[in-house]
């Protein structure tokens, strides 16, 4: 597959509000958010009763936690401890993750200029290529640093973000991210064209793959060098497509790449052959609908399409993936197409890590890998209570501290 292999050796039923201070042995002294001062770290020791949200589905259930790892994983009421440690009610799910950022677009906190999507960010003269020009790379980095902070106060464990301005805007990023836990999957843009073979092999020195803007602005012979290129390197191959006007599957489905992103613009019998492929997408409901558009979740759902949810451009909204959830389910109830909230959190949380090659980070297991999080939520209903409930604000991290 694309980076599946790179990226993976790389890593190495209550009420909410439920007081956490129950009796129970003492613990190692009080934990503290490592993220953020709006939520709250649970202490070294700490068992969560409620439901369990993951690459097993959703289900009811106890997480037992010791210095945030998992040690041990059960129906409710049959844990080895017998209530003698603190318990603490709500949701435990894998780290959500971002299916698709710009993070350069940071540099602008204005409204963004009215009219069509075109003529702001398509490449090399779009209003936010200029932004970003005319901006310092000090300026670029502090920005993209603030939006990574605000992904790790959200509980976020990755993002995969798009890449522009060649090797200096990945390595750029790669300095915005190097003091965060949340791991940015780069997807470089080479700058030259036609692509040259000495700057693609150097991009992807550091990159984690490529993500093209659209086929329209790529030529097959360029598009099938890349492709090839991250392919023999395990790397990921994206591009965007039908996002403000249809593109036939026959241009971006050659060569087959690993992720698309948008296909607001997609017909049915685009999706089948989207499916067909067994493509991952990753759709932007919140910048979809800033432009007048909207991704076809129904349709995604209904032929199974791998699905990821990203916040899109930073230029546009906070990169906040909990607002994405709500925004998505809404806007297609909206439509008079709703998805089943279970499709939603599959594609926040499980579906991109195992786009990324991290199977076990996207499951709940004692002794594995994953660092989950713990969502402070009513255990009914719980994928409902994700999508639609879920803010920074209920997140606990048990076993972290704040630096």
């Amino acid at each position: 597959m694309g980076a599946g292999r790179s990226i993976a050796s790389a890593r190495a039923g209550g009420r909410a509000g439920v007081d956490m201070d129950s009796p129970g042995p003492r613990q190692e002294g009080p934990a503290r958010l490592r993220y953020g001062r709006s939520g709250r770290g649970a202490g070294s020791v700490v068992i969560v009763e409620g439901a369990i949200v993951d690459l097993d589905g959703v289900r009811p259930g106890y997480v037992r936690f010791r210095s945030g790892r998992v040690v041990e994983v059960g129906q409710l009421g049959t844990d080895s401890t017998r209530g003698r440690e603190r318990r603490l009610h709500g949701i435990v799910v894998p780290p959500p993750v971002n299916g698709h950022t710009h993070l350069g677009d940071a540099v602008s906190s204005r409204e963004p200029p009215s009219g069509p999507l075109a003529p702001l960010v398509r490449p090399p003269d779009g209003w936010k290529f200029r932004l970003l020009r005319s901006v310092p790379a000090g300026a670029k980095v502090r920005a993209m640093a603030s939006a990574i902070a605000r992904m790790q106060h959200d509980g976020v464990g990755a993002a995969i973000d798009f890449r522009e301005e060649g090797i200096p805007g990945v390595l750029a990023l790669r300095s915005a991210a190097r003091r965060s836990p949340v791991r940015v999957v780069a997807l470089g843009r080479p700058r030259r064209r036609p692509v040259e073979r000495g700057e693609l092999a150097q991009l992807l020195a550091v990159a984690d793959g490529v993500g093209l803007s659209s086929v329209r602005e790529e030529t097959l012979e360029d598009r099938t060098a890349i492709a090839r290129a991250c392919r023999s390197r395990g790397k990921l191959y994206g591009l965007h497509a039908s996002e403000s006007a249809r593109e036939s599957p026959d241009s971006y489905l050659d060569p087959r790449p690993d992720l698309l992103v948008h296909l607001t613009a997609a017909s049915d019998a685009d999706l089948d052959r989207v499916a067909e492929a067994k493509v991952t997408v990753a759709v932007c409901p919140r910048s979809n609908a800033l432009f007048g558009r909207r991704p076809n979740l129904a349709g995604l759902e209904r032929r199974g399409i791998p699905t990821m949810l990203g916040t899109d451009n930073a230029m546009f909204h906070a990169p906040s993936i909990w607002r994405e959830l709500e925004f998505a389910y809404v806007s297609a109830r909206l439509a008079r197409r709703p998805v089943r909230p279970e499709f939603l959190a599959r594609a926040a949380l499980v579906t991109p890590w195992l786009l990324l090659g991290a199977r076990e980070l996207a499951r709940v297991q004692a002794d594995g890998p994953a660092r989950p999080i713990v969502v402070r939520l009513p255990s009914e209903d719980p994928a409902y209570q994700l999508v639609c409930r879920a803010t920074e604000h209920l997140i606990v991290r048990p076993g972290s501290r704040s630096g």
